[in-house]
């Protein structure tokens, strides 16, 4: 089965990292880009093809499949690295040009049964982004208690009858042993959902809750964020796609908390340090997106510029995460 995946606000996010007009210049000094969620690399063949032959791209991704891809492109300016994108803030201090993320799970993961990231394909319950380590969410959900299973499951699915799911599936472990396949687990989800939104299927939330857990999502963007603060130059820009409410509640408070001056706690009475960021546009795809991929329609993109404010009077202050 091939499987494929359509980059989600690909110009948008290629000319959200790009200033044209500076950019341009043939006697431009080298620039260095983080593709911190590699994928398929849509992002960053749209990208590369746009940069000059000293220019450098370092690209991030957790999953082997996505690796291989990155290596398959074969091009001396791209750096690979199977790392998370918190990982990011190994790069130089202020070294960094432009920072894109990409959130969530991609079109070949969810699409690949062996993944179990999907409750459209029966396959083993996995739903790790890296598949080389940690565990599964079949391996958590064996030893879970009912109160930390309806936790996440309401945390990272807003999912209001997260206490009957999670009763399910500990009644379900005590009779007749573990949940092993996505399918098990989605027939399980829709005996204990009472009411679901139409058109939804009732195993939805609780498949984002526990892939967002297993995978520790919103703790590790939190720390890409922060991370992405310290590498970018002066006048560098970030950019993050997000496709549920979870993640962009944090990349918007994020964006808001560094675009305010901050106060040193320690100092009170003395003045403001300067904000660290600049907030930039708010982009939604086009109708004409969203008709050609569904999954484009809920996709959020944010974008910021660096301020030329040092990151050590950034940090230890009032508005860091």
């Amino acid at each position: 089965m091939v499987l494929t995946h359509t980059t989600v606000l690909l110009q948008e996010a290629v000319s959200a990292l790009l200033n044209l007009h500076e950019d341009a210049k043939p006697d431009a000094a080298p620039r260095r880009f983080v593709d911190a969620t590699f994928g398929r690399g849509g992002h960053t063949r749209l990208l590369l093809s746009q940069l000059a032959a000293a220019d450098r791209v370092t690209v991030f991704d957790k999953d082997p499949q996505a690796i291989a891809v990155a290596h398959a492109l074969a091009d001396a300016r791209v750096d690979v690295r199977h790392e998370g994108f918190a990982n990011l803030g190994a790069l130089p201090e202020a070294s960094v040009d432009g920072v894109l993320m990409d959130l969530g799970v991609s079109s070949p993961q969810i699409d690949d049964p062996a993944r179990g990231f999907s409750f459209r394909f029966d396959g083993p319950l996995d739903m790790r982004m890296d598949t080389t380590r940690g565990e599964s969410v079949a391996d958590w959900l064996a030893y879970a208690e009912v109160q930390q299973i309806a936790e996440v499951i309401r945390d990272y699915g807003e999912e209001r009858f997260a206490l009957p799911i999670a009763k399910a599936i500990v009644a379900r472990r005590q009779a007749h042993g573990p949940l092993a396949t996505t399918a098990e687990l989605a027939q399980l989800v829709a005996g204990s959902v009472r009411t679901r939104e139409p058109g939804q299927n009732p195993a939805t939330r609780t498949f984002q809750a526990l892939r967002i857990f297993i995978n520790a999502e919103l703790e590790e963007l939190q720390q890409a964020l922060a991370a992405a603060l310290k590498v970018l130059k002066p006048g560098g820009r970030l950019v993050v796609i997000s496709f549920h409410s979870l993640e962009d509640r944090i990349v918007k408070n994020f964006i808001t908390q560094h675009s305010r001056e901050v106060y040193d706690r320690r100092a009170p009475f003395a003045a403001p340090k300067p904000l660290a960021l600049v907030a930039g546009a708010r982009i939604k795809p086009s109708v004409q997106e969203v008709e050609a991929n569904a999954r484009s329609r809920s996709a959020i993109m944010r974008v910021a510029f660096r301020t030329a404010q040092p990151w050590a009077d950034v940090a230890g202050v009032e508005g860091r995460p």
